[in-house]
């Protein structure tokens, strides 16, 4: 099958190749799938997605008239393609479910760290060689209370991990699993009431149309006082000038994102030498208690291996004629879980 791989970064395209095989002649495309580049798939029988790519109803229009059956996405998140329109098309859409929690679990636990040792702060003042440890104070993880929502793969590790800290775990989802409550000690709770206990919230949530700005001014209102927020889910589940707007009244103490609503055409490109800029996003970051990773938290050799695995197995059943393991359909018309498993 021969298959172009738009938004293909230089970390990912040796294990694609790998994977593949030979099995599959693979296109690299490094800008991102859109109106405008649809046509770099002429040719393919398939295209291979990231989270950054436009798969919009008119962009998958154009693919399927270039010739394009399968779209594979190279992430568990799929939100950027419009499954529906797909179906209307013809086309296949599959992802990858899972590919290393581990990775993003241990990321969220990166950024809680960070955040509360001030090692941004720390680096900033050694590298001017000022080793005062004013301002430096932290805390203890030992004992504080963990909200996670979304108790899902991700969730489910990092509560493993954060038990291993002796935290206190209260979750909020759906799909409550005993199995996670048993072995964690996590107790699942109502949103309004996870958010008033906790001293961290971990947001592991997709995004939904019921998702979407699921943490607003409101849930904002509702956290206990100089609580931190990390999320490593969808960008848009946060209402970021709602989150901007509660640190600087000191409502939040603490900001970690690897995630952000309005990233697309911002996040896995180098601006630096163009006006690409956005206004939100630099102030959040002139803020002493944010920290923000450029949606990374996937980056492991180990994420980048198994990604690039059920990427190609996915091609490898459509070329053979079979339904892909992780084919996805458009949802039915009901209210769709807040967290998925």
């Amino acid at each position: 099958m021969h298959v172009t791989v738009f938004s293909a970064h230089a970390y990912e395209q040796p294990h694609l190749t790998a994977a593949a095989g030979g099995r599959h002649e693979l296109r690299f495309v490094e800008t991102p799938l859109s109106l405008d580049t649809a046509a770099q798939a002429a040719g393919s029988q398939a295209v291979a997605l990231f989270t950054s790519d436009d798969a919009s109803a008119p962009v998958l229009a154009r693919l399927a008239e270039l010739g394009v059956r399968y779209v594979a996405v190279r992430a568990a998140g799929h939100d950027q393609v419009d499954l529906p329109a797909a179906a209307r098309l013809g086309l296949r859409v599959a992802n990858v479910p899972a590919y290393s929690p581990y990775a993003v679990a241990e990321h969220a636990v990166a950024l809680m760290l960070a955040l509360n040792r001030r090692l941004r702060q720390a680096d900033q003042q050694l590298r001017r060689h000022d080793y005062r440890l004013d301002g430096l104070e932290g805390f203890d993880l030992h004992g504080k209370t963990v909200g996670l929502i979304g108790c899902g793969r991700i969730g489910g590790v990092l509560a493993d991990i954060l038990r291993g800290f002796g935290c206190r775990l209260l979750g909020y989802d759906v799909q409550p699993d005993p199995a996670l409550s048993q072995r964690t000690g996590l107790r699942y709770v109502s949103l309004p009431e996870l958010c008033a206990a906790a001293d961290i919230v971990s947001v592991h949530a997709p995004l939904t149309a019921e998702t979407r700005h699921l943490i607003d001014a409101d849930l904002l209102a509702q956290l206990k006082p100089g609580a931190m927020l990390i999320n490593t889910g969808r960008g848009a589940v946060l209402d970021t000038a709602a989150a901007l707007a509660a640190l600087q009244s000191g409502r939040l103490g603490y900001l970690g994102l690897d995630v952000y609503e309005h990233e697309r055409g911002l996040f896995f490109e180098d601006h630096r030498q163009d006006a690409t800029h956005d206004a939100l996003l630099d102030e959040l970051l002139q803020q002493p208690n944010v920290l923000v990773t450029g949606h990374q938290a996937f980056l492991t050799r180990e994420a980048l291996s198994n990604i690039a695995t059920t990427t190609v197995e996915n091609l490898d059943a459509w070329a053979q004629g079979h339904p892909a393991a992780h084919e996805l359909q458009p949802a039915p018309a009901v209210l769709q879980p807040v967290c998925s498993p």
